[in-house]
């Protein structure tokens, strides 16, 4: 009986994560890498619920509930070479392509390439098994994508 007294006083178990997957880990990649400055602004949010919609097809509600759930995912996180190798091993080239992308126009969404998002996308691009070209294509499409311009330069 005092026991059960005692559990009455105790916050409750939050609810378990999702068991990440390459969505969720790219996800918690960006949020990593936009609070990484330690000003996780507004733009930002935004440009993460547009990119997960735009990668995954979802509305924007369902992008906003995605990107709840990763910011979760980060608190709790494992390393950033985890959700790496995780899109690494469940995603083609192509995906991985564009989850570096994403990431680099999180780094480039305030105009400042803050040496703690360099290091995070880094670190994910190594882990996803890319390459140091594939990273330098990845942040000139994101300058030219954040500058107004589509153009590839494939």
């Amino acid at each position: 009986m005092l026991k059960k007294f005692f559990q009455a006083f105790r916050p409750p178990q939050p609810p378990a994560l999702p068991d990440p997957d390459a969505e969720l880990a790219l996800g918690a990649l960006m949020v990593r890498v936009a609070q990484s400055d330690r000003e996780y602004q507004l733009e930002e949010i935004s440009l993460i619920d547009r990119i997960l919609a735009r990668l995954y097809q979802h509305n924007a509600i369902e992008a906003a509930k995605v990107r709840a759930n990763c910011e979760k995912l980060h608190a709790a996180a494992p390393e950033t070479d985890t959700f790496g190798r995780l899109i690494r091993e469940t995603t083609g080239l192509e995906e991985r392509l564009a989850a570096l992308d994403a990431l680099w126009e999180v780094v480039l969404a305030d105009g400042n390439e803050h040496e703690g998002e360099v290091k995070i996308v880094e670190d994910a691009r190594k882990a996803m098994g890319l390459s140091y070209a594939d990273n330098e294509a990845a942040r000139d499409r994101a300058r030219r994508k954040l500058a107004g311009t589509t153009e590839d330069a494939t």
